[in-house]
């Protein structure tokens, strides 16, 4: 496509005319007209009907009591550290996976917390949960899709099947997930926030690490976020994306076992210089889930140590 600068930059020019020109012409309106207005008064065009609520004390907009957050691959690794982050907060939990049963004990975390095994890819299945969710807790505010599966071989080793699998576990799981998660929470009016679990994956590339299908599945789950936070904006619900880097968990664990040379890479490449933790994603993750980001959509957060700004040389 090509371009013709000069009309570009007359048409600049032409708005900045007609810019400076409807300033005069209000200025001149005004004239002899008293202002209602101190120059310490915001106007009142620019007032925030959530003001009351971002008035608060920082602890009381990082609360999440009151509210249920749905969590999908809640059962382990970051889906589970992000159940026991939401609990911590004062918020009650939904937990969905596939596994039978999550490997920590949900009645010791004080909240309301409730397990679901259901598989994000059996769309019936999926809706009957959500409807038992809303039975059981009443409402639902949040939704962290952390459902995942990754394939870590060669881009000519990749099958039909596989590819498959990655595409509705890790893509349909999430669009129709937030698309239960959200229809809820319309219904309800009272505004809430979808979080997905993405990953570097989908930015860059990573050391020794062979993950097309993978990163493309995350890639358009963070496509996803940002057309749905426009979607969904004027009905207050936030969307937002959290990309991992390097993070210990059984599926780190199996990349590794299948390339024992990983080991070294997840502590060497962020120039932070060691592997994440679960821990390192929840606050993230509650900040995003919470009203203390009423006005963070369409965003993601790389939680990479660095990587996704350098990687140190090996």
């Amino acid at each position: 496509m090509v371009y013709n600068q000069r009309a570009i930059f007359e048409s600049r020019d032409l708005y900045t005319q007609y810019a400076r020109r409807g300033s005069q012409v209000r200025g001149i309106a005004n004239i002899g007209k008293p202002s209602n207005v101190s120059s310490n008064t915001p106007s009142a065009s620019f007032k925030n009907k959530d003001n009351d609520k971002n008035k608060r004390s920082l602890s009381e907009r990082m609360s999440l009591v009151g509210k249920t957050t749905v969590i999908t691959g809640g059962a382990r690794g970051i889906g589970l550290s992000l159940v026991e982050a939401v609990a911590e907060a004062g918020g009650d939990v939904a937990v969905l996976d596939v596994l039978e049963k999550p490997q920590t004990d949900l009645s010791t975390l004080g909240i309301k917390a409730k397990y679901y095994r259901t598989d994000v890819t059996k769309i019936d299945a999926l809706e009957e949960t959500f409807r038992q969710i809303k039975s059981d807790f009443g409402r639902i505010d949040n939704c962290v899709t952390a459902a995942g599966i990754v394939a870590d071989k060669s881009f000519f080793d990749h099958s039909w099947d596989e590819c498959e699998k990655l595409l509705k576990v890790n893509v349909l799981g999430t669009f129709f997930c937030a698309q239960l998660a959200a229809k809820a929470i319309k219904d309800q009016g009272s505004g809430g926030s979808l979080v997905f679990i993405a990953s570097i994956a989908s930015h860059i590339a990573l050391p020794l690490q062979r993950l097309p299908m993978y990163g493309a599945t995350k890639g358009a789950v963070r496509v996803m976020m940002k057309q749905l936070a426009v979607e969904l904006a004027p009905l207050k619900i936030r969307v937002n994306t959290v990309s991992p880097g390097f993070i210990r968990t059984d599926m780190t664990d199996l990349c590794a076992t299948q390339q024992p040379e990983l080991y070294s890479v997840f502590s060497s490449a962020p120039p932070m210089g060691r592997i994440g933790e679960t821990s390192d994603i929840t606050g993230a993750v509650n900040y995003l889930l919470s009203d203390a980001s009423s006005y963070t959509t369409g965003a993601d957060i790389p939680i990479t140590g660095g990587l996704i700004a350098g990687r140190i040389a090996n």
